[in-house]
C-alpha cells in the first residue's frame, strides 16, 4: 500500500483569489515530488482584502473552524501578515500551524542583524509592533514603513514595484535595516527583483514559514 503523501495548507485569510493564485506560483518550487505537497486555498468567509483590525478580527473564528475540521492536514500556515488566530488555531488543532509574520521575522534575523518591514498601509503598523513586543524582537527591529498599497494592489498593480522599492531604500538607508521582510503575502512576487535591486536580503515570509512547516513535517515522519 503506497505511502500518504504529507500536506501543508497554506490558507490565504481573505477571499482575493489573485493573492492565493500568486502565492501558488511563488511556492511552485516547494512542490518536490519526495517532499509535502504544498496546498493553498483562500478562505471564502473572508474579506476581500485584511486591511483593518475589523478584518483580522473578522477571520480568527472561521480559521480556527477551518483547521480544526482538516485532520487530513499535516500542518497550517496562514497567510496573511498578522498572524490572525495563530493562538486560537494551535489550540483546535494538534497539527502545527505557522503564522507568516512570526517565522519572516525569525528568518530575518538568520539574514542580519536589524530587519525592516514593509508594511501596506500606515494602520497596519501599529498592530504589527504590537506583535512584535510579544515576540521579545524590537531590539533587533529597524523600522516599519508603509508602501500605501491595497492587497489588490499587491498582486496586480502596476507601480507597485516602485513603491516597494521606494521604501526599501529608505529602510536601508535611513533606517539601517540589513535585511527586509515583505509585510504582505501578496508581495511575493516582487522579491526576487527587489532583492537583486535593493542589495540586502528580502524575506518573503509565506516561503519563510512553509520553509519551516516543511522542516517540522519531514522531521516528524
Amino acid at each position: 500500500m503506497p505511502i500518504k503523501r504529507q500536506q501543508i495548507m497554506v490558507i490565504n485569510p481573505n477571499s482575493n483569489n489573485n493573492v492565493t493564485d500568486a502565492m501558488a506560483k511563488e511556492l511552485k518550487s516547494f512542490n518536490f515530488s519526495d517532499g509535502p505537497e504544498i496546498i493553498c486555498m483562500s478562505l471564502p468567509q473572508g474579506p476581500f482584502g485584511i486591511e483593518s483590525d475589523a478584518d483580522v478580527e473578522s477571520v480568527k473564528l472561521p480559521l480556527r473552524n477551518f483547521v480544526s475540521k482538516r485532520i487530513d492536514m499535516d500542518a497550517f500556515v496562514i497567510a496573511c501578515y498578522s498572524d490572525p488566530g495563530l493562538k486560537l488555531c494551535r489550540e483546535a488543532t494538534d497539527r502545527p500551524v505557522f503564522g507568516i509574520q512570526e517565522c519572516g521575522v525569525l528568518v530575518a534575523m538568520t539574514q542580519g542583524n536589524r530587519f525592516g518591514v514593509i508594511a501596506l498601509q500606515e494602520d497596519s503598523i501599529h498592530r504589527h509592533l504590537i506583535y512584535l513586543k510579544q515576540m521579545g524582537v524590537i531590539g533587533r527591529f529597524a523600522k516599519e514603513r508603509a508602501a500605501n498599497l491595497s492587497v489588490e494592489e499587491c498582486a496586480t498593480g502596476i507601480k507597485t514595484f516602485e513603491k516597494l522599492f521606494s521604501v526599501a531604500q529608505q529602510l536601508r538607508d535611513e533606517d539601517h535595516a540589513d535585511t527586509i521582510i515583505l509585510g504582505c503575502a501578496g508581495m511575493a512576487s516582487h522579491r526576487s527583483r527587489l532583492e537583486s535591486k535593493i542589495g540586502i536580503p528580502v524575506i518573503d515570509p509565506v516561503k519563510a514559514a512553509v520553509s519551516v512547516a516543511m522542516h517540522t513535517v519531514i522531521s516528524k515522519n
